[in-house]
């Protein structure tokens, strides 16, 4: 299976040519052309890896990258920029960025760079194994999208799948309700932070079922956590 790439870049020459490179070398290409355009897709799909320019329009590749790492710190992402001062590399660095390229760039440095990262998350996710999604007998596969309780296989909206996945990422953590409704609605959802408790009660209704140890638990006055019962 290819791995996905999301390249957010609104200079129509770059993107072009990064996706022809990127797609030559064997990689699947999704492109962006402004900030909220890059949210929508990083949040309908899995990405292997996201390239990431600053200068992004709508909203910048600096708070596209603090909104990403707000629920995500495991895709790597490297920026891409014209901007080469110290103070734009700390701050892309210090928000969760993997990596820095600054324009003009070689393509070969570029790929260098990708396969680096690339290797990295592997070998992270190697000695992490499935622990990051598995708690008590829940399973959760984020690529194929499947969630297992025992021998059950559950069937999830989209949305339930991504506050699932916010959960087991941030298992055994108190979670108020606006940290939920950040990572999983988004930062710019206008709506009521009671959506959250309306979601948790769908979720509990298939994943804490009669006959096995319930995993979401409400902390009065603070939100939810989603643990194994002593």
């Amino acid at each position: 299976m290819k791995e996905s790439i999301l390249v957010a870049e609104d200079e129509v020459k770059i993107a072009r040519l990064l996706e022809i490179e990127l797609e030559f070398e064997g990689y699947s290409v999704t492109k962006a052309i402004d900030g909220p355009h890059a949210l929508d897709l990083y949040r309908s799909s899995s990405w292997d890896l996201i390239i990431l320019d600053i200068m992004l329009p709508g909203i910048s590749g600096i708070e596209v990258l603090r909104r990403i790492r707000s629920k995500d710190k495991q895709t790597p992402v490297l920026l891409l920029t014209a901007k080469s001062s110290v103070e734009d590399k700390v701050s892309g660095l210090d928000l969760g960025a993997n990596d820095y390229i600054t324009k003009p760039f070689q393509i070969e440095e570029l790929l260098a760079r990708i396969r680096a990262a690339l290797r990295v998350r592997a070998e992270a996710e190697k000695a992490e194994g499935n622990d990051r999604f598995t708690i008590a007998n829940l399973k959760l596969n984020e690529k194929t999208r499947e969630v297992i309780r025992g021998n059950r296989q559950i069937e999830l909206t989209p949305r339930e799948f991504d506050l699932l996945v916010y959960l087991l990422s941030n298992k055994r953590q108190v979670l108020n309700r606006e940290q939920i409704l950040e990572a999983v609605w988004g930062y710019d959802f206008l709506g009521d932070t009671n959506v959250v408790d309306v979601y948790i009660r769908y979720l509990r209704k298939k994943i804490d079922m009669p006959d096995m140890p319930p995993l979401i638990h409400t902390i009065r006055g603070v939100g939810y956590v989603l643990k194994e019962t002593k």
